[in-house]
């Protein structure tokens, strides 16, 4: 005897598969975003188009994050590109009440405090872009060139570990991305496994 009830099992199980929101294509047009800045101004992605732009997603309390920022790895990234024309902006998608949320407020303490050298702090409490690029960790790199092309997306560097230690010995991947494309070379690694603390949506 057949069982009636499959098909309607199954519709229910359709139902809770989660959607998938991420447009973020590499070699594709970056999506267009227009967030509010830690002074409070918006600011879009469009109005950096002509230059290389570096997107962070960052949460100051995860330990993959503090590994980066307690060695000055990420502040030394941020200053040796941004210092060649490069916009780095560090994007915070924690929703209100999570670990690492940043308000206009401690956003400015973060870079203060941390010596920090991006070209804006984003605040994404909604998620919203943060979804659109499937950001999935802190870190999880961006790079588009200035045609607006996504030209890499994953990890900061190959060792996917907190222990500052590794820094020294792993491949960056960013500042390799960044080299070729600055050069006019194709980017050799365009997408990597990101690793760190989920994004506290």
């Amino acid at each position: 005897m057949k069982n009636r009830n499959v098909p309607i099992f199954l519709s229910g199980l359709l139902l809770v598969v989660p959607v998938c929101w991420a447009e973020a294509v590499v070699g594709e047009s970056a999506p267009e975003f227009t967030l509010t800045d830690m002074t409070g101004t918006q600011q879009s992605l469009s109005e950096f188009k002509g230059q290389f732009t570096v997107l962070e997603w960052v949460n100051p309390d995860c330990p993959f994050v503090r590994k980066h920022y307690d060695s000055g790895n990420m502040q030394q990234l941020q200053q040796r590109y941004t210092g060649q024309g490069v916009v780095w902006l560090s994007i915070n998608s924690s929703a209100a009440g999570k670990q690492g949320h940043l308000t206009t407020e401690t956003a400015q303490q973060f870079v203060k405090e941390r010596v920090a050298h991006p070209t804006a702090v984003l605040l994404d409490p909604d998620g919203a872009v943060g979804r659109r690029y499937g950001a999935k960790t802190t870190p999880h790199m961006f790079i588009i060139d200035p045609k607006g092309i996504l030209i890499y997306a994953g990890a900061i560097d190959d060792i996917a570990s907190s222990d500052p230690s590794d820094i020294p010995k792993a491949v960056n991947y960013v500042a390799a991305a960044l080299e070729e494309a600055m050069a006019g070379r194709t980017v050799s690694v365009k997408e990597s496994r990101p690793y760190g603390c989920s994004v506290k949506y």
